[in-house]
């Protein structure tokens, strides 16, 4: 029984360590979604936010430079999917998927003509990675049954941007719910001709949505490179934005819901790395493709239906013009 124990805090520690991307590309789809701009450009800033901070980082040595390479550069996308939508009122779809084509090409390019290593970046050293943080007091619960394996494996040992994602959530929420910034941010994405009947910038409004965008996926591309790997390889981000993407919907664009989303799809990816090469009573050994297909066969599966009827923000994806 103990040893089934430890096997599900260990899958639920890897849960929620393949979850942080996740949550926090999908909180900064919130954001812009919230806002009426449909970002699906979520998986390019990531992309290029981890190539930044593995770049960065590796030159630098330290990882926080990285991050704060990452969030810019992941900024400066957003900024530029904001002024195709916001500015120019282009097509909000296109904009998303030319910036994932720049994003994808642009990585690749760079990474070959700066490092010479086939589009990856070089390996980085400890000074250069966010590492494992130790609690205070995990080594001396360790012994205590159940309490002490949870609090050891599961609450402490995990580096500082997985924590900043968690926290992320309620902070979220209470931006969304309870500030002024919030029910602004609200209402432009319900009803932005009344916005701006009160005399407030829907144009302001949205841009500062899509910068928040812009630090969140930073953020999630950082943790990909310099935290949960040592570098950075071509497209690393894997379809991970995609997925946040369909946990913002599936969530319902509500932060919690949208957390139990991505740490659904997260326990979903654990799960198949804990099944690979284990042969189950009356199935036999599971394919190993079909393993890792999992979390992106659910995504299919809940975006065809089976979520119940998700809602968007009615002004989403409709550009704003202002009435003379």
């Amino acid at each position: 029984m103990n040893d089934w124990f430890t096997i599900f805090i260990l899958t639920l520690d890897a849960t929620m360590r393949v979850s942080t991307p996740l949550i926090l590309a999908a909180l900064a789809g919130l954001f812009s979604e919230r806002s009426g701009v449909v970002d699906i450009s979520l998986e390019g800033k990531m992309l290029a936010g981890a190539f930044a901070a593995a770049a960065v980082a590796s030159i630098a040595g330290s990882a926080w430079i990285g991050l704060l390479a990452a969030i810019a550069v992941s900024i400066v996308l957003a900024l530029l999917h904001g002024f195709a939508c916001i500015t120019h009122r282009g097509n909000q779809v296109v904009s998303g998927v030319a910036i994932n084509i720049l994003a994808a090409g642009l990585t690749m390019v760079l990474g070959l003509h700066w490092f010479k290593q086939g589009g990856q970046t070089p390996r980085l050293d400890n000074e250069a990675r966010f590492l494992s943080l130790d609690l205070p007091g995990a080594q001396a619960v360790a012994d205590v049954p159940y309490l002490g394996k949870i609090y050891e494996e599961l609450i402490s040992g995990h580096n500082i941007l997985v924590y900043v994602a968690f926290l992320m959530v309620p902070f979220t929420y209470w931006v969304v719910y309870k500030t002024r910034f919030g029910l602004r941010l609200r209402a432009v994405g319900e009803n932005p001709n009344a916005v701006d009947t009160a005399g407030i910038s829907v144009v302001k409004i949205r841009y500062l949505a899509v910068i928040c965008t812009g630090i969140l996926c930073g953020i999630a591309g950082a943790y990909i490179s310099t935290a949960h790997n040592a570098q950075f390889v071509r497209d690393m981000t894997a379809g991970q934005g995609f997925i946040a993407l369909a946990a913002l919907i599936f969530g319902k664009w509500r932060p919690f819901q949208v957390l139990f989303a991505c740490l659904l799809f997260g326990f979903l990816d654990a799960l198949a790395v804990r099944l690979q090469g284990v042969s189950l009573p009356g199935i036999g050994e599971i394919p190993v493709q079909f393993i890792e297909a999992l979390p992106y066969l659910l995504t299919v599966i809940l975006l065809a239906g089976f979520i119940g009827k998700a809602v968007a923000p009615k002004a989403s994806g409709i550009p704003y013009v202002k009435e003379r």
